[in-house]
């Protein structure tokens, strides 16, 4: 019976394999066998820009190129470090009582597979629209907290909590959004070219960006559903070592030393926390507050301060996140180092005029959007993208009549296309989750044409 039960199964696996499922298992291995570590492929990213600037940018010797390497490597390096901070404080933040209690609450709600997917997409695509940090912290220690309730297949669960995430572009913290929207801004280019800038609701309550918004949410987990893995294929996390990994052991000895004392003086902890907020309620008098990365990084700080309580127990955490910060300190330098080439050679300017050449009234969105996806490959931050493209679309756009929130919101939708196959913001949530990319990027390619199809046709048709 066993070998006749094997035979059948051998038989009915390839057509069980056909389709989207089978196209999905075909991408997971070649990604698994093919792609290398993500330290490598900013390496390999590095090398094929450095060689696409000698060939076809107008300043591409092998001199700019250096320099511009040199330069842009650590011009990033404080905002590399700023996300670092922005990891670990929040993953600090997520293992106090309040917050673990609170995730493993609404963790507990799924009770199969499907349903565990379905949350976490919802929750890590929610965070993200009101904060690309905070949902890409959550997102994945929500999928660690679910990963040890549920029996599932821990990189497809990551894979759909970073589809989730990526519609971040669309939300509130998008950075194309925010520079195009502050007036005064030497990054905002919009103003500088028409003379005006583009009020956030033109960019969030378009058609052109919350239709896409809609319409993923509801394709990308039946996307997810029909790609996941069969029973026999599954690669479920050990939940007793998410568990150990995730408990903060403090020391319950009371201090009998002036040391003792001090490291367990929750007082400690509070004058900093009032530091901060008073900081917070000046800016908020003044009319000045503002929620950008410096800000976020403070808000989890004190938080985390508050529900640690002590300073012992607070550095005990920081200590235990602080493993997820090394691949971001080593590898978004590199990436600022390809930022600085393509911008100083000219090879951004290169590509981006290629698409514009051929665009018309009606295509131009849609192309800058293309140009944005291939763009991002090289330049995978917001901000820095945008620098990038920015003063080659918005002249055109003013140029062929087409709208300015147009072609923004088509840059920042392949900006979040683009993360489904470029690696480095599923680097951080890789560290967090625990989880190697091979599997993950498997499944996001497959994502990556579903969100492809719906925004680009969003683009043409509205």
């Amino acid at each position: 019976m066993e070998k006749a039960s094997a035979a059948a199964s051998s038989i009915d696996r390839p057509v069980r394999s056909c389709g989207l499922r089978g196209l999905t298992r075909v991408c997971v291995v070649l990604v698994e066998k093919v792609m290398p570590d993500p330290f490598v492929i900013a390496i390999l990213l590095t090398l094929t820009t450095c060689i696409l600037a000698m060939a076809i940018a107008p300043h591409g010797d092998l001199g700019t190129i250096v320099t511009s390497w040199y330069d842009g490597v650590f011009k990033i390096a404080s905002f590399a470090f700023l996300v670092a901070l922005t990891l670990v404080t929040g993953h600090a933040l997520s293992t106090s009582k309040p917050v673990a209690m609170l995730l493993r609450r609404v963790a507990s709600i799924p009770t199969t597979a499907v349903g565990a997917m379905t949350l976490t997409f919802f929750v890590s695509m929610v965070g993200g629209l009101l904060n690309w940090a905070v949902g890409l912290v959550v997102s994945a220690l929500f999928a660690r907290e679910v990963a040890k309730r549920v029996k599932v297949d821990f990189a497809w669960l990551v894979a759909a909590a970073y589809a989730g995430w990526s519609l971040y572009v669309c939300g509130l913290s998008s950075s194309i959004a925010l520079l195009s929207a502050t007036q005064g801004s030497p990054l905002n280019v919009i103003e500088k070219v028409t003379g005006s800038v583009l009020p956030m609701t033109d960019f969030l309550f378009s058609p052109l960006n919350f239709v896409p918004v809609i319409a993923l949410a509801v394709l990308i987990p039946l996307v997810f559903r029909v790609m996941k893995p069969r029973d026999s294929e599954t690669i479920a996390a050990d939940p007793k070592r998410l568990i150990q990994e995730d408990t903060v052991e403090v020391s319950s000895k009371r201090p009998n030393t002036i040391a003792g004392w001090l490291d367990n003086g929750w007082v400690l902890n509070l004058i900093l926390v009032a530091l901060g907020l008073g900081y917070i309620v000046k800016k908020l008098v003044a009319g000045s507050f503002t929620m950008d990365l410096n800000m976020l990084v403070m808000i989890f700080l004190m938080l985390g301060l508050v529900t640690h309580w002590t300073p012992r127990a607070y550095l005990t955490a920081i200590n235990n996140a602080a493993r997820v910060a090394g691949p971001v300190l080593l590898q978004f330098p590199i990436y600022g180092g390809i930022m600085g080439v393509m911008t100083v050679t000219g090879l951004a300017d290169v590509i981006a005029q290629w698409f514009i050449s051929f665009s018309t009234t009606h295509t131009l969105p849609f192309w800058s959007f293309v140009s944005s996806v291939l763009i991002s490959m090289f330049v995978p931050s917001a901000g820095g993208h945008w620098i990038v493209q920015a003063p080659f679309v918005v002249p055109a756009a003013q140029h062929l009549g087409v709208s300015q929130h147009a072609v923004a919101i088509s840059v920042a939708l392949g900006e979040g296309v683009a993360d489904m196959i470029q690696p480095m913001w599923v680097i951080p949530l890789l560290a967090i989750a625990g989880v190697g990319m091979g599997r993950v990027m498997g499944f996001t390619v497959i994502i990556f044409f579903a969100m492809f199809a719906v925004m680009g046709a969003t683009l043409l048709l509205l």
